[in-house]
């Protein structure tokens, strides 16, 4: 009898220390304890109201955080506050942050990505929507890999159809002389504006505001949508509503947290990059007449860009595109691949 008692206290204690073998719970607790939350950062440079922004909050996170069960926070942080767009490329690719909402800074690394600023690219905006989330983008999602193994794009929302604003008047090709004009750190953007007549300043985003205010530049090119959001309305008096380029934001995340993951929670946060894209674009597509009429409710000055300053426009950006295509040996057959989807 006391040999009996001795093995089923010895049997219990194997029980204690080896639970899942005993199918038995923790005495002190009664439960199993709970899995350990993962906790995605997500930064972005854009502010809430940028449908990009929205479709974070309202797509991405709330899918994310509803589909894992609660096993997978999503934390935003808007408007530059993990960073500005460099920083957070940056970020991403060291693990600093798990997620980043960011263009192209990377284009000079891989010149293929200087496709998402490509002049007078797309019939529309639908169409660009068509190419962003379809085979397109797949392709170049794993060319994106191969070339930054550190990091995979989830997605291809929109920036905006890029327009011209400034403190002067600019309702045609010709005003374009003589301004000086903020443009991103890219070459299609500088080149534009340099052969429109304008002369190109470099600031980031976070600076264009104060650089407006004070002086330091007359205008710069942005989307309505960003025109809005960022208040820049506030101190611009004209907008040229040339839609020179459609331009997108990547969902990018890095590649050792993502590969970290049970497959299903890789599934789910794939998932959702994707609905957040899709919502971004068709969010974004029907905000531009109402973004439009805000800016003229504002007191902005906003004048079509016709057929044919279209026209003159592309005729003087030449230079900019022949340079293009002979310095990227990728660009023609991309370009017409794109130009094909229907």
């Amino acid at each position: 009898m006391k040999k009996h008692v001795v093995s089923l206290l010895l049997v219990s204690a194997l029980c204690i220390g080896n639970l899942a073998g005993c199918g038995a719970k923790p005495a002190a607790s009664g439960d199993a304890a709970p899995a350990e939350v993962v906790t995605i950062k997500v930064g972005d440079n854009w502010a809430e109201t940028h449908p990009m922004a929205m479709a974070i909050d309202n797509v991405f996170k709330k899918q994310v955080e509803e589909k894992s069960g609660g096993s997978i926070k999503v934390d935003v942080y808007h408007s530059g506050t993990l960073g500005n767009e460099t920083e957070l490329w940056d970020g991403v690719r060291n693990g600093a942050v798990e997620v980043a909402v960011i263009g192209t800074c990377m284009n000079q690394e891989f010149t293929t990505m200087l496709i998402s600023d490509w002049p007078f690219l797309y019939r529309d905006i639908e169409h660009a929507k068509k190419v962003w989330t379809g085979a397109i983008a797949e392709e170049l999602n794993g060319k994106f890999h191969e070339k930054f193994p550190e990091t995979y794009i989830l997605g291809w929302g929109p920036n905006s159809a890029r327009t011209f604003t400034s403190n002067k008047k600019l309702e045609s090709v010709d005003d374009f002389k003589g301004q000086k004009f903020r443009m991103p750190a890219n070459p299609i953007h500088v080149g534009i504006a340099e052969n429109l007549g304008a002369s190109a300043q470099v600031i980031p985003l976070n600076e264009l505001f104060s650089s407006l205010e004070t002086g330091v530049v007359d205008g710069q090119d942005n989307g309505m949508v960003t025109v809005k959001s960022e208040a820049l309305y506030e101190v611009q008096k004209y907008l040229y509503e040339t839609n020179h380029i459609i331009a997108t934001l990547e969902i990018i995340t890095n590649a050792k947290f993502m590969d970290s993951l049970s497959e299903e929670q890789q599934q789910i946060i794939k998932d959702a990059a994707k609905a957040a894209s899709e919502q971004a674009w068709t969010d974004y597509i029907a905000s531009v007449d109402a973004d439009r009429q805000f800016l003229i409710d504002n007191g902005v000055t906003v004048t079509p860009c016709t057929e044919e300053d279209k026209a003159l426009i592309i005729e003087k950006i030449q230079p900019t595109l022949d340079k293009l295509y002979a310095e990227n040996d990728w660009a023609k057959e991309l370009v017409e691949k794109i130009q094909a989807v229907q």
